[in-house]
């Protein structure tokens, strides 16, 4: 996400930008707000993973090669064709693990709740939504195995019927001169007891925690928490940007 000349990497950041920039309705409608980041990790992370490792090894050697090449070394390893095969052989302990998750929210929903906090719409509902889309539109046994669960169905269909609200297109070039015209917004400093001594203006570089093959980013700090790091770049043809990540997930190395 671009706001201007500051640029939001990763969900866990873009969501907390829009909260705090659009308050009402609340992304996390009770007092549980931790507990939604802390989670949003996990459906980022290991559920999601597990999903795509059912999807991935059902279809098996049916994948076209480039998409299996593509998302298996994001989600398989570096030895994605190994780990397609694997996938494939343990696609019934696979999806054991799914059904008990599943479970466990039909549970949680058990009580006519419309959403898994209650009855207004949470980040964790999205966050949770967008797995249980992937098993039923993507894999041929998703719809029979979410069959089991009436109350997460029901609750699948609050969340369909939200919606995607209104957008509207901007252009990469519309983009670029957008930061270009602009300065990055966020504050700088780091915040006390930082476990790895991030200063400002040290160089740094940011990847995921976990390899996918994605490039780290390299910048100087400007901004840094327990939550978020932000790291300052300059472009030759745009100029000043601040690149936002979570703490949470990802790697910061000092160079």
């Amino acid at each position: 996400m671009q706001i201007g000349a500051d640029i939001f990497c990763d969900s866990q950041c873009i969501i907390q930008e829009l909260d705090r920039r659009h308050p009402s309705p609340p992304f996390a409608p009770t007092a549980d707000q931790g507990l939604i980041w802390c989670l949003g990790r996990w459906t980022d992370g290991a559920l999601f993973d597990l999903g795509v490792k059912i999807v991935l090894g059902s279809a098996g050697d049916a994948l076209p090669r480039d998409f299996a090449e593509d998302r298996g070394r994001l989600y398989l390893g570096q030895d994605w064709a190994e780990g397609l095969k694997a996938a494939n052989a343990q696609l019934p302990h696979l999806v054991a693990q799914m059904r008990a998750t599943l479970a466990n929210l039909d549970t949680l929903l058990g009580d006519g709740r419309s959403y898994l906090l209650g009855q207004a719409p949470a980040a964790i509902d999205a966050q949770i939504y967008y797995v249980i889309w992937f098993l039923r539109g993507r894999w041929d046994g998703g719809p029979t195995l979410l069959s089991e669960f009436p109350d997460l169905v029901r609750w699948e269909t609050n969340v369909r019927s939200i919606g995607h609200g209104e957008s509207s297109e901007m252009s990469p070039q519309d983009a670029i001169a957008a930061a270009s015209a602009a300065t990055p917004a966020s504050p700088t400093g780091v915040a006390p007891g930082d476990p790895q001594g991030l200063e400002v203006g040290m160089s740094v570089t940011v990847s995921p925690d976990v390899d996918g093959g994605e490039q780290p980013v390299s910048g100087t700090i400007r901004h840094a928490t327990s939550e978020t790091i932000v790291v300052d770049r300059h472009d030759k043809d745009i100029g000043a940007l601040s690149v936002h990540f979570p703490r949470f997930g990802y790697r910061v190395v000092v160079v």
